[in-house]
């Protein structure tokens, strides 16, 4: 393969939110990612990025379509270093999560929901 007929990197993933300022005030605020990118789409939307401090793929905070199914179960895995303390920090800011999971020889997770109700993972890193 070359580089010309292969992906050579994830850019972003998008999940659908009812009100962009309030989701972008969550994924900064409370999961304590970064905007790194706002541009004009028209019409009111915006095309709005956040990624983690380390960078790489980012996340699309699209304007949903009123027609469209809500809210996504996105499969969107954040790694954190103390996954019981981010539960608890989450539960705090008034989010929606599940009891932390812990099996032998996997890292604790637990899956919570955004303020749209978009379902994501939290990892705790090995």
């Amino acid at each position: 393969m070359t580089a010309a007929n292969q992906v050579t990197r994830m850019a972003s993933v998008s999940i659908p939110v009812s009100d962009q300022d309030k989701a972008l005030e969550f994924y900064t605020t409370v999961l304590g990612l970064s905007k790194s990118r706002e541009y004009p789409m028209g019409g009111g939307a915006r095309w709005i990025e956040v990624t983690t401090p380390g960078g790489g793929a980012t996340i699309a905070l699209t304007q949903a379509n009123p027609d469209a199914p809500a809210p996504a179960e996105t499969g969107i895995r954040l790694c954190v270093t103390d996954a019981e303390a981010f539960h608890e920090h989450l539960l705090r800011h008034g989010a929606s999560a599940d009891e932390v999971l812990r099996w032998p020889g996997v890292p604790p997770m637990f899956t919570f929901r955004d303020q749209d109700g978009n379902g994501l993972v939290i990892i705790q890193e090995a």
